[in-house]
């Protein structure tokens, strides 16, 4: 009895001091998530740099630290031509159009229900209960809008650092990559190196492709997006076009908050002018266009990017897009393909013969 009363003192002691040490472990993760986030865009950066440093070192004949210094440097070029081309529009813009303004966001918002509201009586539709029904004025709350741009702004201003580090760590990624291979053979089991080594070697080269492309479909997007605010005669057409594109980040959900994101700038850029004669009709070609672009992205842009970058079939990854988003959210759909794929590859060298899994990884 006095032993089996002792186990039992021991086991919950044990469990305790389990629950203790996982706390302290997410409580230290919390605590440098900075770092982790560093590391996160590094290995990013290090899977798109990949091909680039290949080509380097196997057209060019670079040495593999100059193929190094040269990868790191087209990186360097690119985010700071990016900041120095976009950023300054960005804020102008954003500024032009009220969105670090709360007071701003809603006296704008009061003049365009106005609008809608003599519209709709001029169309003999009763304005005051439809309003009354949608309870649009006292849901609309346009507070996020200040303290998302905000953030956006502080980030920037704050973003040195953070390239220095990230660009750091990218740099010894790409530098000391076999390194870390051979010291990867030192820790993992013999009876599954090849397995292991396989699979690592398969993930670098499918995640490199699916990155890459998807920075390629993002600028297509902000291009054609650009392009139909310009032809439509919008103001601050690259601040609306980059913001949209940047939501085409998250599969499906994200083109359709761009769009009605796309369309509430649009009004609120052109304000001041007759809303049935201007704002209306640029609105509805507008978004008219988003649509059609949408219709491009998702039938040409999307199908090569999934398909051939991370073999898999697009009714595949809509379903796996379709599942992570009710599992986990906004989150769980951006990072559902690539996950997918790191266990599609897995799968496929540790459990070859299984007949599911010959299915979903017979282009792998």
């Amino acid at each position: 009895m006095n032993v089996t009363s002792k186990n039992i003192a021991n086991g919950i002691l044990r469990a305790i001091g389990v629950l203790v040490l996982c706390f302290l472990g997410l409580y230290f993760l919390y605590q440098i998530q900075t770092v982790l986030i560093y590391l996160v865009v590094a290995l990013i950066l290090t899977l798109i740099g990949n091909p680039i440093l290949d080509f380097f070192k196997r057209r060019l004949k670079f040495k593999h630290i100059f193929a190094t210094i040269a990868t790191l440097l087209i990186f360097l070029i690119i985010i700071v031509g990016f900041f120095m081309l976009f950023i300054p529009m960005i804020v102008t813009q954003s500024q032009s159009l009220s969105l670090l303004d709360t007071v701003a966001i809603e006296r704008n918002i009061l003049t365009l229900v106005n609008k809608i509201t003599l519209f709709l009586d001029g169309h003999n539709i009763d304005s005051a209960k439809v309003l009354k029904e949608s309870n649009l004025t006292s849901k609309i709350n346009f507070s996020f809008l200040p303290d998302f741009f905000n953030a956006i702004i502080n980030t920037i201003s704050s973003f040195g650092m953070g390239l220095a580090s990230v660009l750091f760590i990218t740099f010894f990624f790409l530098k000391d990559r076999l390194l870390f291979i051979i010291g990867a053979k030192k820790l993992i089991p013999d009876s599954h190196e090849e397995q292991i080594l396989n699979s690592l070697d398969k993930i670098n080269n499918l995640l490199s492709r699916y990155f890459i492309g998807l920075l390629i479909q993002l600028s297509i997007v902000f291009i054609l997006y650009l392009i139909v605010l310009l032809i439509f005669g919008v103001d601050n057409a690259i601040v609306i076009a980059f913001l949209c594109a940047v939501l085409n980040i998250v599969p499906y959900i994200g083109p359709l908050i761009a769009s009605v994101f796309a369309a509430v700038l649009t009004m609120l850029s052109n304000i001041g002018s007759d809303f049935q004669s201007e704002i209306l009709p640029t609105t509805i070609y507008v978004m008219i266009g988003f649509w059609i672009v949408q219709v491009i992205d998702n039938n040409v842009s999307q199908p090569l990017i999934f398909s051939k970058s991370v073999s898999s079939h697009p009714l595949e990854i809509f379903l796996v897009i379709l599942m992570a988003g009710f599992l986990f959210g906004i989150m769980g759909m951006i990072v559902a393909v690539p996950l997918y794929t790191i266990l599609k590859v897995i799968a496929k060298e540790f459990f070859p013969d299984n007949a599911v899994v010959k299915l979903l990884t017979k282009n792998i």
